[in-house]
């Protein structure tokens, strides 16, 4: 790569430096200069951004030596390139404490040993760094065309890999969630074997660009983002940290082609898998299928290999989309789905409808990790963060999932369990995502019959029902609280807000209507019950 860096090295050896001189912190002479400043001022701290050459009479600097340090301190602080100072009636020595200071910093300090031009020497400056920067958009032109042409052709990621190879002098990988391995030269194929393996014991927590240490050697990092998924990330070995952001600018712009390259190829392998969702329909509606699609869309079974149902329920707006742009939409989001249970090590297989998606979610588990519901619930997070209204909105998506089956053929059960699940949370009566969970409610969503459970709730809940529509009361509420506090009186009382003799009231009215020993173990069982059974009703 062509260095375009502007150090202070490099300055100097420029005509407008001629009579200039080093008298302090010769190790900082490769520090960048991105700008310079004429600086005639004490208070300085808003005028500087940091990166500038300093080139001053001196003017501030005629103080005493403590406020001489910490104008010099300031500037290292503010991370300025070097302080030029042009030696005369306002600044005649450097005092040795300032050597010292700067030589502790590696900040070179400069002096002109004879009269100059600011003026010139601003106008040399800022014209080379002005030129420079335009080299710097033509050269990352250039190579931007040069990727969009290698995305379009055969074998484009290799050759991508290659043309940044060839830029930066360095290797160069793609690590991605396919198997299928990305790097140049080829070489390094013992280095991407150990970047992978890192990546799959600890997994990068922040997918924005930065400078990554693995082993010892230091990467730019740069992830490859599509349909709002990271898709892979890009690994630049340096041997030092950039200094600027070119490189990641050049970076971006190879991610940028290399995305296009595999959402093209998903999107090829998606429309190969459009029977698939005919198969997964036939499959929840609890239809005959064929054995061989049976072994061409699903893992092959073993004792080990498990599966849920997992709905993501869709509620969108109506749209104006015409069945092509539906079908387009449909084929998208199979296609970050499946990206997505894939990247959490299931074996997806997906059905795809306006306002639903519904996934067989296979697994490889042993027996005592089969109730394992961690990898689903970070998908469940991943789900609520995605923004794209036309896609996947998360904050306008519930989840059901069902519990874990190994038979094919409860594949319709699992899918009315996770369809349960949704109903319990938009009832507003579970927040849980998973079918396991709804407790009681496993039971009484089992009781089709609802004539069967008005009779059920009634027994048990009618007298507090006549009371309270009786005398405009709300003993139902007390009631509900009590049991819920466990029968705690003073809990319950600070829940409902009212005071203890209200609650002490409330009580002996409860006892009169359902009997003094309704606490006990299997009374109290069965007004729960009834209770769960009234809210369940209600929403129905």
């Amino acid at each position: 790569m062509n260095d375009l860096r502007l150090t202070v090295r490099d300055v100097l050896s420029r005509d407008s430096f001629k009579y200039a001189k080093v008298i302090a912190g010769q190790e900082g002479l490769d520090r960048q200069v991105k700008w310079s400043h004429v600086l005639e001022v004490k208070e300085f701290e808003a005028l500087i951004n940091g990166g500038e050459m300093i080139l001053t009479t001196g003017v501030g600097l005629q103080l005493d030596l403590p406020s001489q340090l910490k104008y010099v301190t300031s500037l290292i602080e503010k991370d300025v390139a070097c302080l030029c100072i042009e030696v005369g009636p306002y600044f005649k020595k450097i005092p040795p404490e300032i050597i010292d200071l700067v030589n502790n910093h590696a900040f070179p300090f400069i002096i002109f040993e004879k009269t100059v031009k600011f003026v010139d020497i601003t106008q040399d400056l800022h014209t080379f760094i002005i030129n420079q920067h335009h080299q710097m958009l033509s050269q990352l032109d250039t190579l931007s065309r040069k990727f969009i042409t290698h995305s379009l052709a055969p074998n484009g990621i290799l050759k991508i890999l290659q043309e940044l190879n060839q830029f930066f002098l360095h290797n160069i990988l793609l690590i991605t969630d396919e198997a299928k391995p990305y790097y140049y030269p080829s070489e390094i194929k013992v280095l991407e074997t150990s970047i992978r393996s890192h990546l799959e014991s600890s997994p990068l927590t922040n997918n924005g660009q930065k400078i990554l240490t693995l082993n010892d050697r230091d990467f730019a990092l740069m992830p490859v983002s599509g349909l709002g998924q990271i898709l892979g990330h890009l690994f630049l070995e340096v041997t030092e940290p950039p200094s600027d952001e070119f490189p990641f600018l050049i970076l971006d712009r190879a991610a940028l082609a290399i995305a296009q390259i595999l959402l093209r190829n998903r999107t090829i392998e998606e429309r190969k898998q459009n029977n698939e969702d005919e198969f997964v329909r036939s499959l929840l509606n609890g239809k005959d299928f064929e054995e061989e699609d049976l072994h061409t869309y699903l893992p092959s079974t073993s004792r080990t290999m498990n599966f849920r149902i997992f709905i993501i329920q869709l509620n969108i707006e109506e749209t104006n989309h015409g069945e092509g742009d539906w079908e387009e939409i449909k084929l998208q989001r199979s296609m970050m789905i499946r990206a997505l249970f894939k990247r959490n090590s299931f074996f997806p297989a997906v059905s795809s409808y306006k306002n639903e998606i519904v996934i067989i979610a296979s697994f490889i588990a042993a027996d005592h990790l089969l109730s394992e519901t961690v990898r689903f619930s970070q998908i469940i997070e991943t789900i609520g963060k995605m923004k794209d209204n036309t896609l996947i909105d998360g904050t306008r998506c519930t989840v059901g999932v069902s519990t874990v089956y190994k038979e094919v053929t409860d594949v319709k059960k699992g899918y009315e369990e996770a369809n349960k699940v949704l109903q319990m949370q938009e009832s507003g009566i579970c927040e849980t995502y998973f079918y396991e969970n709804l407790g009681i409610y496993r039971l009484l969503l089992l009781v089709e019959n609802n004539d069967y459970l008005k009779t059920y709730i009634l027994d048990y809940l009618s007298a507090i029902f006549d009371y309270d529509q009786e005398m405009d009361s709300n003993l139902f509420e007390t009631l509900c609280m009590y049991l819920e506090c466990g029968g705690s009186k003073k809990e319950t009382a600070d829940r409902l807000f009212i005071v203890r003799q209200t609650l002490y009231h409330r009580l002996e009215k409860l006892e009169s209507l359902l009997g003094k020993n309704f606490m006990e173990p299997s009374k109290r069982l069965a007004l729960e019950s009834a209770i769960m059974a009234s809210r369940l009703l209600k929403d129905k």
